[in-house]
């Protein structure tokens, strides 16, 4: 991760495969810091989730509209000089790319395949099916050296995991005024 002193509040975008946890600590994180919160899932076209709840992976192409949206959140919560936490898979480099700016930090929630495997079986209410797990794990592209990002491991209990972002993403922060803006 880059080094203290950055122009601007952040914007963690809690990323991972489905069942990595993302909606359950983003939303804690962004309960504990005040920060607003997008569930980029959200922003999904309903043809794209539609085609995840047939069972049928996404492409670059369904994916696009939707990164375009989470960007433009992205980039308006910087604009406004407001902090945020989104979540979103960004699972390929290219997607992060499109996301990427100053201010953002990529919070990677990971953990093995069998560890979310279960998780998905006990999962209820979400339209992503647990047959897609294999075809996200193949499209997830391990961070760069390059990219502003924090990973943290799922095995702890959500509220540890969240606690740990936050005390990360405050040490990227050091010197820079985080507090939420009405």
């Amino acid at each position: 991760m880059d080094s203290p002193g950055h122009p601007g509040p952040p914007i963690l975008v809690v990323m991972g495969v489905s069942g990595s946890g993302k909606s359950t600590v983003a939303a804690l994180v962004a309960e504990a810091t005040g920060w607003d919160l997008l569930e980029g899932d959200d922003l999904h076209p309903r043809a794209n989730v539609e085609k995840m709840a047939a069972g049928r992976p996404l492409g670059d192409a369904d994916r696009a509209p939707w990164l375009a949206a989470v960007g433009a959140w992205i980039r308006d919560h910087t604009v406004r000089g407001r902090p945020g936490v989104v979540t979103c898979s960004a699972l390929r480099r290219r997607y992060r790319d499109a996301l990427a700016g100053e201010n953002v930090v990529f919070v990677h929630l990971s953990g093995t395949r069998e560890q979310i495997r279960e998780r998905l079986r006990t999962r209820r209410g979400h339209y992503m099916p647990a047959d897609l797990l294999d075809s996200q794990f193949d499209t997830l592209e391990p961070l760069e050296p390059d990219e502003t990002a924090i990973v943290v491991g799922i095995d702890a209990e959500p509220a540890d995991v969240a606690a740990e972002i936050v005390a990360r993403a405050a040490e990227w922060t050091r010197g820079t005024d985080v507090s939420p803006r009405p």
